[in-house]
């Protein structure tokens, strides 16, 4: 096994459904559910269980068990592993995102605007400006 101790190795308890009562820790996220997931997966595979009792006891289709042990068996247990995200970093950090989200909570009312609907074209200007980014293009109209 690839994990020191199974579930631990994610930083909590593997906890399948948000019904797992009694459990002060926070739940899984999707990355880290669906790596659970492959985890529980390869130490059935090891106990030789077939790839239709491995889909049932995850709660994934069994043409994922099919890939995942195509995998296993070519990789091992270390290409089943949780690779990190490609592609472009992210503009906002976690703290933009939540005055983003907190922003479109209260709506567009309690942001000065007549109706609870966000006019882009009026909001897009100053959210850019106030974030100092600028427009390259003619589709956000005309910030």
């Amino acid at each position: 096994m690839w994990w020191p101790c199974e579930w631990e190795a994610f930083g909590v308890a593997y906890q399948p459904s948000s019904s797992a009562a009694g459990s002060s820790l926070p739940p899984l996220s999707r990355p880290q559910l669906a790596e659970a997931r492959r985890v529980r997966a390869v130490e059935l595979f090891e106990e030789g269980a077939s790839n239709a009792e491995i889909a049932r006891a995850v709660g994934v289709c069994a043409e994922s068990v099919r890939r995942w042990r195509r995998v296993w068996e070519q990789d091992g247990a270390p290409g089943l592993r949780r690779r990190s995200a490609t592609g472009r970093p992210p503009k906002l950090d976690d703290a933009q995102v939540e005055r983003v989200r907190a922003a479109l909570e209260q709506g567009a009312q309690a942001h000065g605007f007549e109706a609870d609907l966000w006019p882009w074209s009026e909001s897009a200007p100053s959210w850019r400006r106030q974030r100092g980014w600028r427009c390259r293009g003619r589709r956000c109209g005309g910030c």
